[in-house]
Order: structure tokens, then sequence, then C-alpha cells
């Protein structure tokens, strides 16, 4: 059964590969597939059973690829209409999740019940902000109203479909939002019919997102002004966005992130101790070990208490995993049965993917069940005994290795001081300050903060001084699919019975056992010898990213990489620059920028510079920036970017077209009209960025420029809207390619359509970032490459925009 629950699994994942759902009228052929391989194994002859084994398994494939169809089908069709979005729609629903509050807005997820207004259709959970007033920080007179989980409201909204940036690397947001549900976001609109209805929703869903609200406000009174307040309201209720993004930095750089979070090992360590409290009181009572053996009574308040601690915690895949293991493990007890670790895992694995297809994306899934089977192949059915010390160092040693091709696979970073860190982490973390902080929750016990937050900051001095360490993280380019399993496949006969194989004196060395286990390591090279391509003398590759409402473009030719822009800034923990470009860079192999040029002031191109700044060495910073400008100031090295610079890299050109001395001694020209404008040519082609120009700069161009601005791909000058693009511009230019990075549904209605039709009337081709994602472009063989994001890897969630 074991084989046929991974079977099924396998099944799951690969519908999740697919760009498109399959007809379910497929799913039919299931049955007499299964009746069929029924029949095959009745019989007595060894060839036939064989084939029945094999058809069975591809017909647990199938059922987990339709199972997970089915799933897919029926959220899918929970959707909103195309022609519903931005229009005002009146709701009453129930605010469902615990509500999420930055310096700009409350974001809250919302079921809704009814729908007030007449004929419109709106999905049954949807994602809402609500701003203040004016859109900007909270202030007192304009704050939206604390909002709880549980309250019904009457509010009045303007949704859109869920839509995300599509980049190379980059974090899938349709994906996310699909598997939570969440089938439409938007805001709350300023109304005066916007009110609470009625006293709490008491089902109980809602109740434990109330419970987690409650204990996090607890957090908050009773530890005010403390560093970490947030990562104990993390270990507690599993609201990781309550840790400031610096505390995160330390957390993956020391490699434990994963103890910041509600992982199996705190639900684990919690429902042991809970175990053994009622194993030692249950045993002392004659009249209760009478009527319930004391091992039954423990195991169900175990799994009791893990339940609820998951449940507080929002029920994350690490923290599910284990209440399913821990309830395999529980029944077994009850029932009187034994039953293998590793049935234990399967039926944990069955119960994930069934209640969640989707989890099977997530990094959560890889890792945690990933660092469970392998914990089961160093530790279970070795022969010889072994201290407890040299056997966990022997663990720790394994789970280290083993998680290095999935970490460099989904982050392209390994933290090298991870032993260490975790040696000291876990034990602290895990057995003193998350008992700590689960005591704190109870209002009477709120006192056990202090001594809970101090232990963590004992901890967190360790772990800063080791993430300031030069060398604390390896970062890599995103290695090839095919190294990952190579190394997968070396780790696993790395870990064969025979301790590691390498001598190292990490367990009793066996005479038998699997041979030249060493070559374990070897499968390991690829991931890191083998290179992305890049760019051969004379070619330009050329990366426009998908930021939204903005710009962001990756320039890099054979030896040398150029950053034009850097997108939006969305919060003070969230920009372009993280989200977006620092990945990019880094699975891409680019370790440092040779210049970084913000074109101007402007938050949708300059919001992610200092994240740029911080996270990649950068040896030139060109902008039209004042001088006391937040970026110039923490730039090494600037200069201002002028006509007539020019420069050459690797056989490709680059010349910087404007602003001009005379721009800069304008004191009435705004921030648009000094944006640096880039032309890179190369003998294959050439593009043309302009950034956020204006009519009066394209006028100035064409007359201080007009025979060089002829190019074969232009970057649409300020997002396409109607104060640019001018009709002589855009024939100069006469571009074969034009590409508008614009936002999904952006407020501005750009690209305004007469600028769209003048660029049609040439006969170019038009792309946007909104329906086309991250754009990246090849000059070479005396033509242009053109791939887009959502082609790339398209998948069946990917919404397309009407």
């Amino acid at each position: 059964m074991r084989t046929h629950i991974l079977v099924f699994a396998v099944g799951i994942g690969l519908l999740q590969q697919q760009p498109m759902l399959p007809e379910s009228a497929w799913a039919w052929a299931l049955l007499p597939g299964a009746a069929f391989a029924f029949l095959l194994l009745r019989t007595r002859s060894n060839g036939l059973i064989t084939i029945g084994k094999v058809l069975f398994a591809v017909v647990f494939l199938a059922a987990g690829f339709f199972w997970a169809a089915a799933f897919a089908q029926w959220r899918l069709a929970d959707v909103l209409p195309h022609e519903w979005e931005g229009r005002d729609i009146q709701l009453i629903g129930v605010v469902a999740e615990l509500p999420q509050v930055n310096e700009r807005n409350v974001r809250f997820a919302f079921d809704v019940e009814q729908v007030l207004t007449e004929d419109a259709i709106v999905p049954a959970r949807i994602s809402l902000a609500w701003y203040d007033a004016r859109g900007k920080r909270f202030k007192a007179e304009a704050a939206p109203p604390q909002i709880r989980a549980g309250e019904r409201w009457r509010i009045t909204t303007r949704l859109k479909r869920p839509h995300g940036s599509v980049n190379p690397h980059g974090f899938d947001f349709e994906q996310w939002a699909l598997e939570r549900n969440i089938r439409a976001s938007g805001y709350v609109r300023e109304n005066d019919g916007n009110v609470r209805l009625d006293e709490m929703v008491n089902r109980p869903a809602y109740q434990v997102e109330r419970l987690r609200q409650e204990v996090r406000e607890q957090f908050i009174q009773a530890l005010p002004g403390h560093v970490y307040t947030g990562v104990l309201v993390a270990l507690a209720v599993g609201d990781q966005r309550a840790i400031p993004r610096e505390q995160w930095q330390i957390f993956t750089r020391t490699g434990i992130n994963h103890l910041m979070s509600i992982s199996g090992l705190h639900v684990t360590m919690i429902s042991g101790l809970i175990f053994a409290l009622v194993y030692w009181l249950w045993r002392r009572s004659h009249y209760l070990t009478l009527r319930l053996p004391a091992r039954k009574a423990a195991a169900a308040a175990g799994l009791t208490v893990a339940l609820g601690y998951a449940l507080l915690a929002g029920f994350a895949i690490p923290a599910q995993r284990t209440v399913y293991m821990l309830a395999v493990v529980a029944i077994a007890l009850w029932l009187g049965r034994s039953t293998s670790v590793t049935a234990v895992l399967s039926w944990a694995l069955l119960a994930v993917v069934v209640l969640d297809p989707w989890a099977v994306l997530s990094p959560g899934f890889w890792l945690s069940f990933g660092a469970i089977a392998i914990i089961m192949l160093v530790s279970a059915g070795r022969i010889g005994r072994t201290h407890w010390l040299i056997g966990w160092a022997r663990v720790q040693w394994a789970i280290t290795l083993s998680l290095i091709p999935p970490l460099l696979a989904m982050f392209q970073q390994v933290s090298m001081v991870s032993p260490v860190a975790n040696a000291i982490a876990i034990p602290l973390v895990s057995l003193m300050v998350v008992p700590l902080t689960l005591l704190g929750t109870l209002p009477l016990l709120d006192f056990m903060l202090m001594p809970a937050h101090w232990l963590l900051s004992i901890c967190m001095a360790a772990m800063q001084w080791m993430s300031d360490l030069p060398e604390a993280v390896w970062s890599q380019h995103a290695p090839p699919a095919w190294t990952v399993a190579a190394a997968m496949a070396g780790i696993f006969w790395l870990m064969l019975p025979g301790g590691l194989g390498l001598g190292w004196g990490l367990g009793p060395r066996l005479t038998t056992g699997f041979p030249a286990r060493w070559l374990g390591l070897v499968a390991l090279l690829p991931m890191f010898l083998a290179l992305p391509p890049k760019p051969a003398s004379g070619e330009l590759w050329l990366t426009v990213l998908d930021v939204g409402q903005g710009l962001a473009v990756v320039a890099r030719t054979e030896n040398h990489t150029l950053l034009y822009d850097t997108g939006p800034g969305f919060s003070a923990e969230a920009d372009s620059g993280s989200r977006t470009i620092v990945p990019f860079l880094r699975a891409e192999g680019v370790k440092h920028l040779d210049a970084m040029i913000v074109t101007h002031a402007d938050l949708d191109h300059s919001g992610g510079a200092l994240s740029v700044l911080e996270a990649v060495p950068v040896g030139w910073v060109v902008s039209s920036l004042n001088e006391d400008h937040p970026i110039q100031l923490a730039a090494s090295n600037k200069q201002q970017c002028r006509a007539g610079q020019s420069w050459r890299w690797d056989g490709v050109r680059f010349d910087m077209l404007h602003p001009s001395e005379q721009n800069y001694n304008n004191p009435r020209l705004k921030t648009n009209a000094l944006s640096c404008v880039l032309k890179i040519t190369t003998t294959h082609g050439s593009v043309l960025l302009p950034a956020d120009i204006d009519k009066k700069s394209e006028y100035k161009l064409l007359a201080d420029k007009g025979d060089a601005l002829a190019s074969t791909v232009l970057v649409a000058p300020h997002h396409g809207s109607k104060t640019s693009s001018t009709s002589e511009f855009v024939s100069r230019v006469n571009p074969r390619l034009v590409i508008f990075t614009v936002g999904y549904r952006n407020r501005f209605g750009h690209p305004k359509k007469e600028v769209v039709e003048r660029y049609q009337a040439l006969g170019s081709r038009l792309l946007r970032s909104d329906t086309d994602g991250a754009v990246v472009l090849r000059f070479a063989d005396k033509s242009i490459a053109v791939e887009t994001g959502r082609a790339l890897k398209h998948r069946y969630w990917q919404d397309i925009p009407g």
C-alpha cells in the first residue's frame, strides 16, 4: 500500500505541471482498469500477477492525477467574471482569517455570504485590503476600523481576479491564491454603508482564528516594544508576517528559519511532553488505569494537544504532516497493532495530498517530508548500539547534507553555519522557548513570555554573530533539474546502511554494507559545476521583468550585467528588489552588477534599489537623483546620467541619450523629464529604454539625437501613457517589438488605447507584462529570440485577462 500511496502522490504532482486541465470523462477509465488489474492479481500466473501489479500502480497514478484535476475544476469554477472586475459590489460576509496589519492597510480573507449588488457574481472567499481614507499611512482620523476574525460586515468592494507577476524563478501568486481558495482580491471602498452587522459568528473555524488574533494582541500588550515579540507571535499562532525582514534574514543565513515557524519539531515536542505528563499521572490512578490503559490515554491527549497547537498555528503543511503521523500512531495504539515508520509517513503523505492537492508545489512539503525520510533512512534498522550524542550528530549531518539539493533548487542558497546554529537553537527554542511561549498564551500565565523572550534574545545574539560571518551562506545559480535528481540519488546512496560510508567516526563501522558509498559525493558535483548558459561575445540577453506597474530590466553581455531601474516598492517590508530582482539574479548566476541605472526618483522605478544594493555588489550607480536621495547615500560609486555617456562591453555598445546638462539646470522639470534614456546596440539588433520621458523630452530627443533613436525593440515610454509616445517619436524609433510594462488593471489605464493604435499602425508586435509576464530577449545570430514568462511556464491556474 505504501507504494500505491507514493504513486498516487506522483499522479497529483503530475497534474500540477499541466498547462490545462484534462477532460473529466477520462476518469471513468479508472474503473475498468482497476477491475482488470484486480482480476490479474487473482490469477495463479506469476507473469499475469506482475502485469496486474504494474497496472494497479498505473491506476493509482491516474487516480491521483484525476483527484487533483477534480479539485482544480471545482475550485476554478468559483470565479469572478471579467465584467465585474473594478466595479462597486456590495457584500455581506465574515472576516475569515487572522487580519494582517501594516503601515498602509489591513488585509483579511472574507467569506462572502450574500451579494447585495444585483446580478453580480462573487467567489465564496476573497482577499480584501482596507486602506485609510487617503491610501497613505494610518492616521487616527482616517484609519480603517478595527477588524476582528469572525465578524460579519456589510461592505462595498472593488475586486479583480487573482493575478500575479510571472518571472523566471519567481513566486507564483496565482498558484498560492488557488491553494488557499482566494478566488478574487480587492479593496474596501470608502462608503457610509460599510458597517459591522452583529456579534461574532460562532463557527469553529472562525473561533480558532479569533483565538489566534486574541493571542497575538495579548503578546503585543505583554511585550510592548520588545525586539522579538513578532517571533514569539509566530511561534504561538504561526503569524510569520509579524517577524521583521531583518530578523528573517538572520534566520535564513543561519538555517534556523524552520524553527521560527510552527514546524513539525515543535508540534512533536509539545505533543511528546503532554504524552509523558499524562502517562505519568494516569498510571498513578488505579481507577483510571482500570478503565483505560495509560498509554492509550496519553496518546489521545498528545494527539489532541498536537491538533490544537497546529490549528492555533494556522495548520501549515509541516504541522499537518506531524498531526497526521501522530494520528496514525495513536490509532495503531488504540487498535493494539504495530506499524512501521514508513507506513506512518505514507499515511500522513496520503492525508496531506488528498486534502490539499496543491501541497506538492510547496517548498515546505518537500523539506518536511524529505527531512523525515532522511531521518528514517539513517536511523531505522541499523546494526549496533550508538551513543545518543553520536546518533543525534549523525542525524543532523544527514539532514543538513540531504537538504542541500532542494534548498539550492528552490532558493539558490544554503547556510554554511546551519549545523552549528541548529545545534544551539533546536534545544533552546524547541525545548524551552516554545513551551514557555505556549504557556504564555494562557491569560494568567502571560508572565511566562518574559523569560521566553530573554532566552530567545540569548539565542538571537549567537545567531546574529554567525549570520555576520562573511561565508555564512553559500549562494549560487539555480541548478538544472537533472543535477538535482543526480544529487538526491547520490545522497541516498551515501546514506545507505553502514554509517555514512565515509569512515568519519559517526557510528560503528560495519563489515558489511553497500560498497563505494563515497561515490554519492561525486553525484553532488554536477549541481555546482553545471553552470547556466550565458551570452557569447557580441550577444545581448535582455530580460524585462514583470514587476507590475513599474520597470526593471536586466541586460547581460558575455562578462557584464546591468540593471536598468528597480521596480516599485510595496511597503516597508517588501519591494521589487527583494521579491523579484534579487531572486532572479541569484538564480541566473549573477553574483554582482557592473552597473545599476536608476532613471528617476518615481517609486515605481526606484522602489527596489536599496534592497538590490543591500543584497548584490554594484560597481557603479548611474541616476538622475538628487545627492541627498537615500539611494545616492547608499551607493559607494555614483554618477549622474548625462547625454553623451557611452561605453562598450563585450562587443555591445551602450549610449546614454538623455538628460542633457540643460535639463538638469531647469528646476521646473518634473522627475519624469529627467529620466535616463539608454540605447543598447548589437550587431543583431538594438533596444531603446526611455523610462518615463514625456512629450517634451521626446521632441528634445528627436531634435538632438534623432538619427540614434531607430531601434529594433522599444520599451514603451511611461508605460504607454498618453503623455508620451508621440507620433513623431514612434515613427522615428520604428520598432519591430514594443513592450508595455504595466500592472494588471492599473489605475492609470496604461497603456492608453490611442498609444497602442499608433504602434499597431506601424506593424509593431506588442507585448504587455500584465498579460505576457516577463519578456526574455536574446539578441544573437542576426535575429532576436523572444520568450514570455507565461508561455515559458504556463500552468492551468494562470488567469487570461479579459
